[in-house]
C-alpha cells in the first residue's frame, strides 16, 4: 500500500479511470484532478448520482451501472472515509485493478479487503500530484 515504486507502474498501466464523487463544479478538487488526468490521456468514467454528464462522458450512478464492457483500471475516490467500504465492494464486484483514495481518505478496512480481493490499494494520496511527479521524471 503506497509503495511508492509501483505507482508509476500503476499509472503507466492504467487507460481507463472511475472517479467516484466528481463533481461537474470546476472548482471542486474532483473535478480538477480528473479534468487534468484526461489531458494526459486517460478515461474518465464520472461516477456520481447527481449528475448525468460530466467533462463531456457519460456519468454513473454508481460504478455497478458501469457497462462491463469499460473496463476499468484505477477507481479514484473522492468521498468521506465513512462512504469508502460500499465502493470499494463495488470495485471488487465490476473487477477493478485498483483503488486510489485521494488525501485525506483513509480507511483501513476497506484497504484491507480490496489488497484481500487481489486489488492494489493507494491510500491518502492525491492522483494528480502522483502523476505530476512521475511524468517530470519521464513516466
Amino acid at each position: 500500500m503506497n509503495n511508492s515504486v509501483a505507482i508509476p507502474e500503476i499509472l503507466r498501466q492504467a487507460k481507463t479511470i472511475a472517479v467516484v464523487g466528481l463533481s461537474a463544479n470546476r472548482s471542486r478538487p474532483s473535478y480538477g484532478v480528473a479534468k487534468y488526468m484526461q489531458s494526459q490521456g486517460y478515461r474518465i468514467i464520472p461516477v456520481n448520482p447527481k449528475y448525468s454528464v460530466v467533462l463531456n462522458e457519460q456519468c454513473y450512478a454508481s460504478l455497478l451501472d458501469i457497462p462491463k464492457s469499460i473496463p476499468i483500471d484505477i477507481v479514484n475516490i473522492f468521498r468521506r472515509p465513512e462512504a469508502v467500504l460500499p465502493i470499494v465492494e463495488e470495485a471488487i464486484k465490476i473487477g477493478a485493478k485498483g483503488i486510489w483514495m485521494q488525501e485525506g481518505v483513509i480507511h483501513q478496512t476497506a484497504a484491507e479487503q480490496a489488497q484481500l480481493a487481489g486489488l492494489w490499494v493507494v491510500m491518502d494520496r492525491c492522483l494528480f500530484k502522483d502523476h505530476s511527479h512521475y511524468v517530470q521524471k519521464s513516466l
